[in-house]
């Protein structure tokens, strides 16, 4: 299991101790979790899969999880009327989604966390575990790149994120 600790700024789990960043708002319960609210949902979450951008990162060997590379096209829906909202998409998209491949290294490294999954328009997308980049997030927790590949190199499927 990884947990996080949304009050100490602490994400634990697999040998890893790592300081981490939170959402803008803080965290919330997970019930109360809405689309771009800026809180971190708290709860019990499975990790869904890896996203990793290939000219940037290398994959950890061994890995358990499933994953697969992002491209320039990757995209997640957070637009609560797209019928693909909390899932990935391709731009161009006729709906507001985050662009994966970003300049500044944030989504080098995505472990999607089932927030919302499947999901229900409006409460909340895109709730990742993601690189840090030394400010709050949007709701996303965030850790040091180099961590954040150690750790989902030693995660199995369906394993928990505890985010209290």
């Amino acid at each position: 299991m990884i947990r996080v600790d949304t009050a100490r700024r602490i994400l634990s789990g697999h040998g890893i101790e790592a300081p981490c960043e939170i959402g803008r708002a803080g965290a919330l319960p997970g019930a109360d979790k809405r689309e771009g609210d800026g809180a971190t949902p708290l709860g019990d979450w499975p990790v869904m899969t890896a996203l990793l951008r290939g000219d940037r990162v290398s994959a950890p060997v061994g890995m358990r999880i499933p994953w697969r590379w992002i491209g320039r096209e990757d995209g997640w829906s957070d637009d609560p009327a797209d019928p693909a909202y909390n899932r990935p998409v391709f731009h161009p998209h006729p709906f507001s989604a985050e662009h994966l491949w970003r300049a500044d290294g944030l989504y080098d490294v995505i472990l999607v966390i089932g927030h919302n999954m499947p999901p229900v328009p409006g409460l909340g997308s895109a709730v990742f575990l993601h690189c840090l980049e030394g400010r709050p997030t949007a709701g996303c927790v965030a850790i040091e790149r180099a961590l954040l590949l150690a750790l989902i190199g030693r995660i199995d499927p369906g394993e928990i994120v505890r985010i209290g």
